[in-house]
């Protein structure tokens, strides 16, 4: 961002160059032609960036000859020294809500290289505009270069030519009423309009020093003068800080009774060609090189004196004619007074609609509306910077009891106190804000130590102190962290206030950070649960057979039933995927139904071709204990004789098997009193005691493959084989699960395990794919080719 001297440098140098307000002109016309044919765009433009406005020298393709300043991309170009590129302004967001790229031309696409004029100051630029985003390099922007130098090139001759010319007093006085009526006509910045017609009249008179200043009146009516330009004299060593004085806050002259006030008595030009001898002098700024001779030309509003134009140290004295002649300038003059404050008024009402729909009316922190406009700022800056965002959501604890018990007016200086410290323990980039209520939020750079987050819980826990109450609360937080979490403003305010209700759950008066991949998980759930009726309905399920083998004889004696959901965006997917989910839902019950009905069908083929197998089923821990559990499996094998129902194994989790041992023992008893045979499943996961295995009524142990596949290492054979020696002493069967190396298989024989299942053998596959690999089965070399890769 240029300083703001070398920014009155800059226009004063546009007002030199006389361009402002031309009419077009064929040598920069053709360069904006180049430009818009060679890179085939909608819009080329010479354009140039004054006070307030943005104005087309040339233009191609666009329809209005200028714009606001606050909505050029070309003010952003003549802030570096190189091609501005915006390859998509709707992901930009410096632009994204752009009057400009919201509405017509609707632009999409921009680059701008800076255009500087002879003194080198970048006074606006050439730039190439498109409706579509575009991809350009460096490289393939040298041609706009090499047009913007033309440019440059022709404005210097244009200026040296200028520079020789002669003008006479009326030509110059021409020229400044129009440079006056220029800047008021499309400056709404009256400091730069006031800056140029000050340097005018110095220029037209020959004077040393000036100022313009308004006229303003007290409350008695007595009035007062506010400088509005004054000549820059900071150079001088013994009024340094004069003109800073000016620029910072303003000067006001409160004593009239002098040389200065003596036009805004009178209402007439005053004029003294010797102030040492003139007993009206006084008033200069103490500091003020010496003033020899002065004008003062009241300016009026029609009869109304509202301003006043001071005039110094002219070669030669000054004249009362020299005022008349420059009567349509000083008409300018109270045109511009008139019109500051018009828009002094409107930008105050202004400011305070903007301060209303943006901050916070009590704490003056930025509101919800701001915060989303600052946030979205800082993710953008993140990722430039490649850097992280935190957001702290912030809500006090028992703030409702203080407002129920003192009053709204010591709930509001709570609030007050609350926010003014949450300002202090930031640092300056850091943001605060309220969101309404008792609810805060900050956002914060790049933090690196989590101590953070209790710094700001602790400056809250402290008392506060009004009137006569001393007043202790704490505050609940939720933390959410940008890219850990890489989702957009809203989003991420979201789950800081998630993780806000996590805090308060787990007691207030501490923070919780939120869990991304718990989130996920739950996000993952809701997808699976809106999905899983149409994929019931519209046969999208499948069970998968993996053959399982007797090691006694060597013979495929039957196969597990694995469901699988041929998803029509994401392919095949297995349990894993969405089982979890789904568990102890309304779809548990259906999805079981689903595999247990299959299964039964798939025996009856079974026993009507003759061959031999049996098939196992995974139950659903919470359809197993539900209430419609047994009717369903009276249901189900109800017309079946007993050759089915002794080929299906239920297979339930011993983890379940745990949970209600009271359901657990008589929905196993009813099975058995179906004819079917239970096996428990994962052994040896769910720590169950001796007495529950002893009275569990289950034909089957099937032991879990954590323990099988590491068994040849470790305490894992040890407990294979205590699980082995367990169930023959009760006389169960023993599936091993999960063996994958024929080295297990052969440990498996020699302890006595019955059967067997893995991918040493076969993965889940298809019924028809299973069935024909069984039929082809020989053992010892039926492996699986890819466990054996």
């Amino acid at each position: 961002m240029t300083s703001q001297f070398s920014e009155k440098q800059r226009l004063s140098a546009i007002q030199r160059l006389g361009l402002l307000d031309t009419p077009p002109e064929e040598r920069f016309e053709r360069l904006t032609r180049i430009a818009r044919q060679y890179y085939q765009v909608k819009i080329a433009l010479f354009s140039i960036v004054d006070e307030e406005r943005q104005w087309f020298k040339s233009r191609q393709g666009m329809a209005i000859p200028e714009t606001a300043r606050e909505f050029a991309f070309c003010d952003y170009t003549i802030r570096q020294d190189k091609v501005l590129i915006v390859e998509d302004a709707h992901a930009d967001p410096r632009f994204r809500r752009n009057p400009y790229v919201t509405g017509e031309p609707h632009i999409r696409f921009y680059a701008g290289q800076p255009v500087r004029e002879p003194g080198g100051f970048k006074i606006g630029s050439l730039c190439i505009i498109d409706d579509k985003p575009r991809n350009v390099s460096e490289i393939e922007l040298d041609v706009l270069r090499n047009l913007a130098s033309i440019i440059e090139d022709e404005l210097e001759r244009a200026f040296i030519a200028n520079d020789d010319s002669e003008y006479i007093e009326v030509s110059q006085l021409g020229r400044a009423i129009h440079r006056a009526q220029n800047v008021f006509l499309t400056s709404s910045h009256e400091r730069a309009a006031f800056e140029q017609m000050l340097s005018d009249f110095l220029g037209l008179t020959g004077s040393e020093f000036g100022l313009i200043g308004e006229v303003l009146r007290r409350p008695d009516n007595t009035p007062f003068l506010k400088i509005c330009s004054i000549t820059n004299i900071a150079w001088n060593p013994q009024t340094q800080g004069l003109y800073q004085e000016v620029e910072r806050r303003g000067m006001v002259f409160e004593n009239l009774e002098n040389l200065l006030g003596k036009p805004i008595e009178t209402g007439d030009v005053v004029i003294s060609d010797d102030l040492s001898n003139d007993p009206r002098s006084g008033g200069v700024p103490a500091g003020h090189p010496t003033i020899e001779s002065y004008m003062g030309i009241p300016v009026f509003s029609g009869d109304q004196l509202i301003g006043l134009v001071g005039l110094a140290n002219r070669i030669g004295g000054y004249d009362a004619r020299m005022a008349d002649e420059m009567r349509p300038l000083l008409h300018t003059v109270g045109n511009l007074i008139e019109r500051k404050q018009l828009y002094q008024e409107k930008r105050e009402n202004q400011k305070k609609l903007e301060k209303a729909a943006n901050y916070d009316a009590l704490t003056g922190l930025p509101n919800r509306r701001r915060l989303t406009d600052l946030f979205e700022q800082e993710l953008y800056e993140a990722d430039q910077r490649k850097g992280s965002v935190t957001v702290c959501f912030i809500d006090l604890d028992g703030f409702k009891s203080i407002n129920d018990e003192h009053g709204h007016a010591v709930g509001d200086a709570v609030l007050k106190g609350v926010s003014q410290r949450l300002k202090e323990a930031v640092r300056g980039h850091d943001l605060i804000a309220r969101l309404g209520g008792d609810e805060f939020v900050a956002i914060l750079r790049d933090v690196e130590d989590p101590r953070v987050y209790n710094r700001l819980l602790e400056v809250i826990r402290q008392p506060i102190s009004f009137q006569h109450y001393v007043l202790q609360l704490s505050a609940s937080m939720g933390v959410a962290i940008y890219p850990e979490d890489n989702v957009d403003a809203d989003l991420l305010l979201r789950h800081a206030d998630q993780a806000m209700y996590a805090a308060k759950e787990s007691g207030k008066n501490r923070y919780k950070l939120f869990d991304v991949e718990s989130h996920l998980s739950r996000k993952e759930r809701v997808r699976v649960l809106e999905q899983i009726e149409s994929a019931l309905e519209e046969n999208q399920l499948e069970l998968f057979y993996q053959p399982r083998l007797s090691l006694q004889n060597g013979r495929v004696d039957g196969f597990e039933a694995l469901i699988r959901w041929h998803h029509p965006d994401e392919g095949l997917l297995s349990p894993a995927h969405f089982l979890e989910h789904i568990e102890y839902t309304e779809h548990a019950r259906a999805l079981g139904l689903f595999v247990l009905n299959t299964a039964v069908s798939e025996i009856k083929r079974f026993v009507s071709q003759g061959v031999p197998y049996t098939l196992s089923v995974n139950l659903s821990p919470s359809h197993f204990l539900s209430d419609q559990f047994q009717s369903d499996i009276r249901d189900i094998l109800g017309p079946c004789n007993r050759e089915v129902r002794s080929r299906l194994i239920l297979e339930v989790l011993e983890t379940t098997a745990l949970d209600d041992i009271d359901r657990v023992l008589e929905n196993l008893s009813f099975c058995r009193s179906q004819g079917v045979d239970i096996a428990l499943d994962d052994f040896g996961t769910g720590y169950s005691s001796l007495n529950h295995f002893r009275k569990l009524d289950v034909q089957e142990i099937k032991i879990d493959r954590s323990f099988v596949s590491d068994m040849l290492d470790g305490d894992d054979g040890m407990i294979v084989e205590a699980i082995l020696k367990l169930s023959h002493s009760f006389k169960r069967r023993v599936v091993a699960e999960g063996i994958e190396h024929p080295a297990v298989e052969a440990r498996l024989i020699e302890l006595g395990c019955e059967s067997a299942q893995g991918y040493l053998y076969s993965r889940p596959l298809p019924l028809p794919d299973a069935l024909a690999w069984a039929e082809q089965f020989v053992w010892g070399t039926h492996h699986d080719p890819a466990m054996q890769s």
